[in-house]
């Protein structure tokens, strides 16, 4: 199969991209510059040049592959409606360019923030409400009868090069002298290994089932204080509670992220894709190569 992915240079999309190609598809790697045209190039893909704007060549890389896995996404938190815009825009011309086929696409998703079935996350939880709207875009195309669907990630993805939440905690832990939770830091996070989640989109495409839902979970739930306190350890920092109008001081963009609870299920996305993670967890990694 030949499959289009965007993002392909990224954080997460170079780890598909090598995923793919082990697996024996072929990769046409979306590059908005040289530096990452090299990246895509070197990992043994096809170069498409351009960027999530440029719906043209979005459109063009879709109707070339067999199948779209859409990774990329704009990471600036400051103007998050703006990039959700960009994201819908993005993932309507591509999967507009599939009509009348069944050649799948796998959009990318978030869990920070759906609602909990007894207390947890889970591929039933509606992401109807959520701010990152990709979700709701691929159940627009699965309703058109576009071959869409969508694989959820928790507020961690992790390994070595990570550039999200746990080392922003991590470098604000440096700044400011603590190494802070809020309020109780009962609040869970859930995690995924880069690779556990790039194998994961393969499997979403090659099983390609319209208008599935799936959730990459490894770590089910981990406390923020737990979080926390690994940082303050590891930086001989103290580790201190804050509450009200400290958080948001505080934290910055991420206050109101740092508050969410994502306890979260992955067994149905387990059984259905036959997916298992097998690579170490969240704070193990954190503790080997994050400081």
């Amino acid at each position: 199969m030949k499959v289009f992915v965007t993002g392909a240079s990224g954080f997460v999309g170079s780890a598909v991209v090598k995923e793919l190609i082990s697996a024996g598809h072929e990769v046409i790697g979306l590059a908005r510059n040289a530096e990452s045209a090299k990246k895509i190039s070197d990992a043994g893909a096809e170069v498409l040049l351009g960027g999530l704007e440029d719906l043209d060549i979005l459109k063009q890389g879709a109707s070339q592959a067999d199948g779209v896995i859409h990774t990329a996404f704009v990471h600036d938190f400051t103007k998050y409606l703006k990039a959700g815009e960009i994201d819908k825009a993005a993932i309507a011309t591509m999967g507009e360019a599939l009509l009348g086929t069944e050649k799948p696409i796998v959009v990318t998703s978030g869990m920070l923030g759906l609602p909990k079935i007894n207390g947890t996350i889970t591929e039933e939880s509606s992401a109807e409400n959520s701010p990152r709207t990709s979700e709701a875009s691929a159940l627009e195309l699965a309703a058109k009868g576009i071959n869409a669907s969508s694989v959820r990630f928790p507020p961690s993805v992790h390994d070595i090069g990570d550039k999200g939440f746990v080392p922003f905690l991590i470098d604000l832990a440096r700044k400011s002298g603590i190494s802070a939770y809020p309020n109780e830091g009962l609040n869970r996070w859930s995690a995924v290994h880069r690779l556990d989640a790039a194998k994961a989109f393969r499997l979403a495409l090659e099983k390609a089932k319209k208008g599935a839902v799936y959730n990459v979970v490894a770590d089910n739930g981990i406390e923020f204080k737990q979080i926390a306190t690994l940082i303050g350890e590891k930086l001989n920092l103290p580790v201190t509670s804050l509450s009200g109008d400290e958080i948001e001081k505080h934290f910055n963009w991420m206050g109101r992220f740092a508050m969410l609870d994502a306890n979260a299920s992955g067994e149905k996305t387990k059984e259905v894709l036959n997916w298992k993670p097998i690579h170490i967890g969240l704070l193990q990694d954190m503790e080997e190569n994050y400081f």
